[in-house]
């Protein structure tokens, strides 16, 4: 009961201090001008907004993390070095996050951020050291300190951007996360993953207690402050947790759960690389950009987005119970469901426009 009882207290904390952050944290954004003025054809808004929402999400995440090690106390001593990894390379992703809110900074600037925040978690030995097998009965392959050191830094950093990318539309980055989150979870909870069920409580909650004041229209953006540290946190705790779990099919896990910004991201590289571009040069070809484009508004698009990411939680926590091809059969359903749903609101979209012409005339 305890248990049950320190798991509601972490996600209370968290998400109380996020939502009454967030009003001072939007205060201080406006003092510091850490606001966002669309000035290009991404931007989907069209006033400024206030940024640096993401030091809210930090704030409840802390908070619900103190908790957890001074009143609940924890003597696992490598899990107390590790989250002093993790908060170290927090530390260093905020710096280029506030110094981005406030006066953007160069996307090779804030990868170098990102590598170094990455360093520094892998440093205090949150790595991939091995992998299962799935095609061999109790199969586990062992790497190199050099391969699990580069392995870990591509996973940190691809997520970290990952999640920076879908940040397009209000309430998408944060609501991605906050599915994400309570994903893992779940998925902790039955793998009985103390640390990850910690992180992904404080996690979930204090982007849940943010979502309120950044769903369309927004009243503040989370910035760089928020995505990069969404983005790392949620790269780390996947490897503290569940990557490194024996079980046969586990590694699949959080590449399923993170599914929608992995493959944004995948999609985005691919893209600029085919037009000769620079993978780090911003477009306009995201997945939720391409949701407006088709006439669905920011609501529509984003309600689609949170429903793909709520079927890849769904199938992550599936995985871990079924086998490959259930699992398959479950994401071939998921598919088709999505392509038919999507294609109903972007038809549902084109009658409300139609519909609205025609009264005009």
């Amino acid at each position: 009961m305890d248990n049950y009882i320190n798991l509601i207290m972490i996600f209370t904390i968290a998400f109380v201090t996020a939502f009454f952050m967030t009003p001072f944290v939007r205060s201080l954004a406006l003092k510091l001008n850490a606001i966002d003025i669309p000035k290009d054809e991404r931007r989907v808004h069209h006033k400024p907004i206030p940024r640096l929402g993401g030091l809210a999400i930090l704030g409840g995440f802390l908070m619900a993390l103190v908790y957890y090690l001074v009143v609940v106390g924890v003597n696992d001593e490598m899990f107390n070095f590790k989250i002093l990894g993790l908060l170290l390379g927090i530390i260093v992703i905020e710096i280029a996050g506030i110094w981005d809110d406030i006066k953007p900074i160069g996307a090779w600037t804030k990868l170098m951020f990102q590598i170094i925040a990455a360093a520094i978690v892998v440093g205090f030995g949150v790595r991939v050291e091995f992998l299962s097998n799935p095609f061999v009965e109790n199969g586990i392959i062992e790497f190199s300190t050099p391969i699990s050191i580069l392995m870990s830094m591509v996973w940190i950093v691809g997520i970290t951007n990952a999640i920076n990318f879908i940040d397009g539309l209000d309430g998408l980055a944060a609501g991605v996360a906050t599915i994400s989150s309570i994903s893992l979870l779940f998925i902790a909870i039955y793998l009985n993953q103390t640390q990850t069920i910690v992180l992904t409580a404080a996690l979930a909650g204090a982007t849940m207690g943010f979502l309120p004041f950044n769903f369309n229209p927004a009243k503040i953006f989370m910035g760089e402050t928020g995505s990069g540290f969404l983005g790392f946190t949620l790269g780390t705790i996947a490897i503290m947790g569940l990557v490194k779990n024996y079980t046969a099919i586990a590694i699949i896990v959080p590449l399923v759960v993170l599914g929608l910004p992995i493959f944004d991201t995948a999609f985005a590289i691919i893209r600029r690389i085919l037009h000769k571009k620079s993978p780090m040069e911003a477009d306009r070809g995201h997945l939720h950009h391409r949701l407006v484009d088709s006439g669905l508004s920011q609501k529509q698009s984003v309600m689609i987005l949170y429903i793909i990411s709520a079927f890849l939680g769904l199938a992550g926590i599936v995985l871990i119970e079924t086998g490959i091809w259930k699992f398959t059969l479950l994401i071939v359903m998921i598919v088709i469901f999505i392509l038919a749903g999507s294609r109903s609101m972007v038809d549902m979209a084109h009658e409300e426009k139609e519909g609205e012409k025609n009264e005009k005339n």
